[in-house]
């Protein structure tokens, strides 16, 4: 998958079911279905690492990044250390990247199993209690402070590369008390980068809805001005290799794939998540002409539904 933050991305999932410490309401994968802080391999490294040996042994890597992740929070996953250090042996020169929403990070088990990735993208999206309880609807025991020291600790203790996210939800934290209180959090934080977004994609909760560019524009320059040396991001990361920047640069795309082939890929990437036709073009590096014939058939079939949202139609499994 191509994706907005890191190029072309081999995505892990080590929750295989939603299982999250938060129930955002932006969430693109859908509601949670398992609020909680236990940890436990729930998707052991034996068996993820042996199914991504064979994909491998298939497969050379024509990837920028092995970006763990999923369904859930991937910090819950007694197993991410085993899973780092395979995926290093597996996919050699290639980095190993982890989406997290932070809130397990005042456990200093969970930061050593962390550090040893080689991108770390923490969320932040609010430093506001109030904004925090709405937006992120948080499993009851965990408490914000503690996130935001846990965050600061991390970095103390990490070597490799931090780029901070800022999801910005209308309506709910891109207030002007946040944007204070995140400026001077990312003063004190030192992100290697920051990408403050809105969603582009339905969520998982109805009344979330995207924030104005307006607004958008007014937190990257604030919070830009505030990292003081560290990229300033709201797109793709500077990871991607050759092939991935041409594509994305509008190179042509490659051939057009067996149109069953070209289906089965679109229906498995819309049981992950929505996404219009564009976008599961870019994702899957297939011309939008193919795209469309795939998901206007998969629609006639009933086996994906079609919705519009945000001034645009997704697509969903």
């Amino acid at each position: 998958m191509r994706s907005g933050r890191l190029g072309l991305s081999l995505g892990l999932d080590l929750l295989g079911a939603r299982i999250c410490s938060f129930d955002c309401l932006y969430c693109e994968v859908g509601a949670t279905d398992a609020l909680t802080l236990a940890q436990k391999p729930y998707v052991p490294a034996k068996r993820l690492l042996g199914e991504l040996s064979a994909f491998a042994a298939s497969m050379p890597p024509a990837f920028d990044v092995v970006t763990l992740g999923g369904l859930g929070e991937p910090c819950l996953n007694t197993d991410m250390d085993l899973i780092i250090t395979g995926c290093r042996e597996i996919f050699p020169g290639v980095p190993v990247a982890v989406l997290t929403n932070s809130s397990l990070l005042s456990q200093a088990a969970v930061r050593r199993r962390l550090a040893l990735a080689d991108i770390v993208l923490p969320s932040m999206d609010t430093l506001v209690p109030g904004e925090f309880a709405a937006l992120n609807r948080p499993h009851p025991d965990l408490s914000l402070s503690a996130i935001r020291q846990g965050l600061l600790d991390f970095r103390s203790e990490y070597s490799g590369r931090l780029c901070l996210e800022i999801l910005l939800v209308g309506g709910i934290n891109d207030t002007a008390e946040n944007l204070d209180a995140l400026t001077d959090f990312c003063r004190e934080l030192r992100p290697d980068r920051v990408d403050v977004v809105t969603m582009t994609r339905p969520g998982a909760y109805a009344t979330a809805q995207a924030a104005p560019p307006d607004t958008l524009a007014r937190f990257r320059a604030v919070l830009g001005a505030a990292v003081s040396g560290g990229d300033m991001g709201h797109g793709p990361a500077a990871l991607r290799s050759r092939v991935a920047t041409a594509a994305l640069a509008g190179a042509p795309s490659r051939p057009a794939a067996d149109p069953e082939e070209t289906m089965a890929r679109v229906a498995a990437s819309l049981g992950r998540r929505p996404q219009t036709v564009k976008q599961l073009s870019v994702a899957l590096g297939l011309p939008e002409d193919d795209i469309s014939r795939a998901v206007t058939t998969l629609v006639h079939e009933k086996k994906i539904q079609a919705r519009a949202e945000l001034d645009h139609v997704f697509y969903q499994g």
